[in-house]
């Protein structure tokens, strides 16, 4: 009793499993890879890092800028110099005024306001060589989102087509109980009949838990697959269900080989755009040791207590402007060792400039050689789709002979087992073949960048 109600229950529940894949509207692959796009964690990461180089362009456009500092001090103290040069490492303070024949240290109040200008006018060619290499960070990180989106979508569609997969898995599973249940349900007659021994019967509830077990972890991979595309679609998981018709409009859909671009290639831009970044970085390094051009500029005002004639008048005296000047010149600074500087950084920027076109080199040979992969697989895989259906119908006519033989007495349950066998694995290699060539189709799609041709099927 226990054992019957133990079947009538994993017959629910796996009935319950088939109608709700079947109930539930089926996701397109376009649909989903809009998802992707959109809510995919690596892609808005990647997002964020373009804003970050393209504040950092707007903050390297600015460095032009003059500095303009304003500055005002009230101070309080002697005024008692002595003869004899020194260095003052920022330090040491001013003390303005000749030298006394004897030390005095009265107090001294004083004032000064400065307003000071220091601009760098001209570094021939440094400023826009900067700007040149921010602009290129910024394509660098947009090839980079568009590299990311390349391969997040590439991860997308093959989880897809395992998605689908495992879906017509589960159909051919269920089948294959629905078989072991009929088989089973003859072999009681029969066995009841005295027709069959009764290790029929156990043999026959043997192979029907094997079925249910087997569709129990078609379906725990299913859920895996579910999560991982809910992963990088934000769609809730038990929603994700495959159009599995999608897998015959393809089969069935008009298809040649496609050409590489490599021209507009996510993964070929990038690394071009790598190499382009170098050698604007080159260009920096041969100009950002030149000369410079600097403009100065500065007015102020003093006040002090002391006055002309060395007198020390009182300490409020020395508050309020008494004299204002200005100061306007051009100069132009050079570092000599510079030279030297120089050389180092750019034979090492040239030597990055050298490893990011060795290395855009290797990404075409390997997109080249990926597209002759595909292009194999898929005629691989377009041969075995071809002969399957032969194998399909023998199997399927084997197993129905099998069975009608059974029924009547004349074959054994093992004989029935095998054509039970060979018809599931003909189904499943139906599934794998279908897979394989979807696949493949994708994988040559994805290696040519034509994505795009291969969705417009699906319409």
């Amino acid at each position: 009793m226990l054992k019957h109600i133990k079947g009538l229950s994993l017959m629910v529940l796996f009935s319950v499993l088939s109608v709700t894949l079947q109930a539930q509207q089926p996701v397109t692959l376009k649909r989903l890879l809009a998802s992707v796009d959109h809510n995919a964690p690596a892609l808005l990461t990647d997002s964020t890092a373009i804003r970050i180089r393209q504040a950092q362009a707007a903050e390297v456009q600015n460095k032009w800028l003059p500095n303009l500092r304003l500055n005002y001090q009230a101070d309080i103290g002697t005024n008692n110099n002595v003869a004899g040069p020194y260095f003052g490492f920022g330090i040491v303070p001013s003390d303005s005024r000749g030298v006394r024949t004897s030390s005095n240290t009265t107090a001294v109040s004083a004032n000064v306001g400065v307003a000071a200008l220091d601009w760098e006018i001209y570094n021939f060619g440094a400023y826009s060589a900067a700007n040149r290499v921010a602009r290129s960070n910024i394509n660098v990180e947009q090839n980079n989102f568009a590299q990311s989106k390349y391969q997040v979508e590439a991860y997308a569609i093959y989880n897809y087509l395992q998605l689908i997969s495992l879906q017509d898995y589960l159909q051919i599973q269920s089948r294959n109980i629905r078989r072991n249940q009929e088989i089973l349900q003859s072999i009681s007659s029969l066995t009841k009949a005295g027709v069959r021994p009764g290790v029929d019967t156990s043999i026959a509830n043997a192979e029907l838990s094997k079925a249910r077990l087997n569709y129990i972890e078609l379906n725990d991979q299913l859920q895996r697959t579910q999560l991982q595309l809910s992963a990088v679609s934000g769609m809730p998981y038990q929603s994700i269900i495959a159009d599995t018709l999608a897998e015959s409009r393809l089969i069935n859909a008009p298809f040649s080989n496609f050409d590489t671009d490599t021209a507009g290639h996510p993964i070929i831009n990038y690394y071009q755009s790598l190499y382009q970044n170098s050698k604007e970085q080159e260009n920096l390094a041969k100009k950002q040791y030149n000369p410079k051009i600097m403009l100065e500029g500065a007015a102020w005002g003093r006040g002090s207590s002391l006055d002309a004639n060395d007198h020390f008048n009182s300490l409020s005296s020395g508050w309020g402007f008494q004299r204002d000047n200005y100061l306007v010149g051009v100069g132009l600074t050079y570092n000599l060792f510079d030279i030297r500087r120089r050389q180092l950084k750019l034979n090492i920027q040239k030597t990055e400039t050298d490893f990011y076109r060795n290395k855009l080199e290797e990404q075409k040979a390997q997109l080249a050689a990926n597209a002759n992969q595909a292009n194999a697989a898929m005629q691989t895989a377009k041969l075995r789709l071809q002969e399957i259906p032969n194998q399909l119908k023998a199997a399927n006519d084997g197993y129905r002979q099998k069975l009608s033989l059974y029924k009547s007495g004349l074959t054994d349950i093992i004989e029935l087992n095998a054509a039970l066998n060979i018809l599931y694995r003909a189904e499943t290699d139906y599934v794998q073949a279908k897979y394989a060539y979807t696949s493949a189709l994708f994988n040559e799609a994805i290696t040519d960048n034509k994505v795009g041709s291969i969705l417009n099927l699906l319409k």
